[in-house]
């Protein structure tokens, strides 16, 4: 959609093919509905966020960055607002209007979409070095002069990310790297997050180990969930670790109260034991403790619950400061495209060109968006990477055909 607005906004004939029934099917779900539409940060921040081929971006985040994404949609009706960790969302907290105000733009621009025509395969000049349209799923050939693949990844299948465009991409001779789920829950080893199932926690430090090297460590939310953990420190992870995990588990540890030390957490503890001492170790927890992790907590410090605080050794306490500090959980393996975010891998950065997403190989020929092999953490950096080669694409391509007209001489080629 910003591809199809942004090459219309030069003058040109444009058409958005869209498999779907409606537009922005995978948009209408991202922020769980809410739609984390970029990072209010600068273009060297978005850089610092992404995982893959960061150097890459360079050109598209200073040519479209995160306030010229803001400006875009404020000027098409939609307010925003921004939240913690910089995250910007619609003011009505409903992604349907980010789908709202990027339809009217289209409409503004006179870009004919065209709801239900998948497009099956690309055309090409008899030599291949130039495109020449596409064939829609019923037979029918549509000439073109550029065509802007923006089809997106493999996750949510049923959004329509069924990895149309790595096909698209090697029948026009490119490299397609490994693809793996990315920005996914993790599944973990035995009973424990079963038994926290539907436990959110805040304000928690999450840390990832292969043995003892340190794979990751970052402050903020996740969830248990009855295969697992997820939530947005989780899948941040994901993106880190995915490697090393498809080798062997990892060890993650959490710290349920990071803003105290383990001198200071150790004092916490004791004041709490102190104001209860007559009381069991089972009864004293609730203030350290959301409800559903204290049986856990029990379990695992290895302290009776029946046991009398004054009776709780020093070494007894020490290790229950330890378990709050490095709460310990196997990590067996990622879940998959159905739950993941985004897609990891795609097409190789190398073999297009980074100021107008044009393939180096096809003439006409543009990528924008998840089909390339481009991804960063989560906080609206991966939807800014959409905005950002959707609109170096549309003026790339845009430019392309206003030299074509002119009969001026395309450079590169």
């Amino acid at each position: 959609m910003m591809a199809a607005v942004t090459a219309a906004g030069g003058g040109h004939d444009v058409s958005l093919y869209e498999k779907n029934e409606k537009l922005g099917k995978k948009l209408y779900i991202t922020g769980k509905g809410r739609c984390n539409l970029t990072n209010d940060c600068t273009a060297e921040e978005l850089l610092q966020a992404v995982c893959s081929n960061r150097k890459f971006l360079y050109s598209a985040f200073y040519g479209f960055d995160s306030q010229a994404a803001i400006r875009f949609f404020e000027e098409a009706g939609l307010r925003t607002k921004t939240e913690r960790g910089n995250r910007v969302f619609p003011v009505s907290d409903h992604s349907s209007d980010v789908i709202a105000a990027l339809a009217g733009r289209l409409r503004a621009c006179g870009v004919k979409v065209r709801l239900q025509e998948e497009a099956r395969e690309l055309l090409f000049a008899p030599d291949r070095a130039r495109i020449a349209g596409l064939v829609t799923a019923d037979g029918q050939r549509t000439e073109a002069d550029a065509v802007i693949v923006a089809t997106g990844g493999l996750s949510y299948r049923t959004t329509g990310s069924t990895g149309d465009g790595y096909r698209f991409a090697q029948a026009a001779g490119h490299t397609v790297t490994d693809l793996s789920p990315s920005l996914v829950p993790v599944e973990t080893e035995g009973e424990w997050a079963q038994r926290l199932q539907g436990l959110s926690l805040r304000n928690v430090e999450a840390a990832v180990f292969d043995g003892k090297k340190e794979l990751y460590r970052a402050f903020g939310e996740m969830m248990f969930t009855h295969y697992g953990v997820t939530g947005p420190l989780i899948l941040t992870a994901s993106s880190v670790i995915q490697k090393r995990l498809r080798e062997r588990p990892l060890q993650l540890f959490i710290n349920l109260k990071p803003a105290l030390d383990e001198e200071q957490l150790d004092a916490r503890v004791l004041r709490e034991f102190e104001a209860a001492k007559n009381k069991q170790f089972k009864n004293v927890l609730g203030t350290l403790y959301p409800a559903k992790l204290i049986p856990v907590m029990i379990e695992r410090s290895r302290i009776p619950p029946e046991k009398p605080v004054h009776d709780i050794s020093r070494q007894e306490r020490r290790r229950l400061v330890e378990l709050t500090r490095h709460f310990p959980l196997t990590l067996t393996r990622l879940r998959d495209y159905n739950e993941a975010v985004i897609t990891r891998g795609g097409v190789s950065v190398r073999e297009i060109d980074p100021a107008t997403m044009e393939s180096r190989k096809v003439r006409g020929l543009y990528f924008a968006g998840e089909v390339l092999d481009l991804d960063a953490v989560t906080g609206g950096f991966n939807l800014q990477i959409a905005w950002s080669t959707g609109y170096a694409a549309g003026r790339g391509a845009a430019e392309y055909i206003q030299k074509l007209s002119t009969g001026g001489t395309h450079d590169g080629f």
